[in-house]
């Protein structure tokens, strides 16, 4: 499983601060999409990378590494991870998962403040201030590029994701060419 949490830049660009001084984690431009790329392709050729770890309660990576692969799959989640084409192009089954805004706000609320150490005063406004807006603008419009949309009211979807899934981990072959990737959050 690869995270696209932890290809966070390590440090904010100054052009990624909202104007109450905060920075943005929720725009493209807050990912390191080179290193991220690099190490796709890496995966997908066959080799192991060695994944940065992100550490959220001091919004920075710990400089410790997580090695991943080789392997016959690849599950990538994140927020972004049908944003860039190049990106896209590398996966065989894309995924969106849809979930409903205020179960998506419930669901964040109680993972930043348990799992992050955040406020409750502190998510609502970040909620406000950038995760609503960029979903509208970045996340959500990233659904067209899904092969299947999952969480819909007949989740038909999933169970055929889940059945590609086990069908690629059971292949005897060679390493590496099948890539998959969700958004969102689905744990397979």
């Amino acid at each position: 499983m690869l995270h696209m949490d932890s290809y966070y830049l390590p440090t904010q660009p100054k052009n990624n601060y909202t104007a109450s001084g905060k920075p943005n984690f929720d725009h493209p431009n807050a990912f390191d999409w080179e290193l991220l790329r690099e190490h796709l392709r890496d995966l997908k050729a066959g080799l192991g990378i060695k994944c940065p770890i992100y550490d959220f309660s001091t919004s920075g990576r710990t400089g410790d590494f997580e090695e991943i692969g080789p392997c016959r799959v690849v599950i990538f989640e994140g927020i972004f991870s049908l944003y860039d084409q190049e990106i896209r192009k590398m996966l065989d089954i894309k995924s969106f998962l849809h979930v409903d805004s205020d179960i998506r706000f419930t669901r964040r609320l109680h993972r930043d403040v348990k799992e992050r150490g955040r406020s409750l005063e502190s998510v609502i406004a970040q909620y406000y201030d950038t995760v609503r807006p960029m979903y509208q603008r970045y996340l959500d419009p990233q659904r067209q590029y899904a092969d299947f949309i999952v969480g819909e009211e007949t989740d038909v979807a999933s169970h055929i994701l889940s059945a590609r899934i086990k069908e690629l981990t059971t292949l005897t072959r060679p390493l590496a060419t099948d890539m998959m990737q969700e958004t969102s959050g689905l744990t397979i």
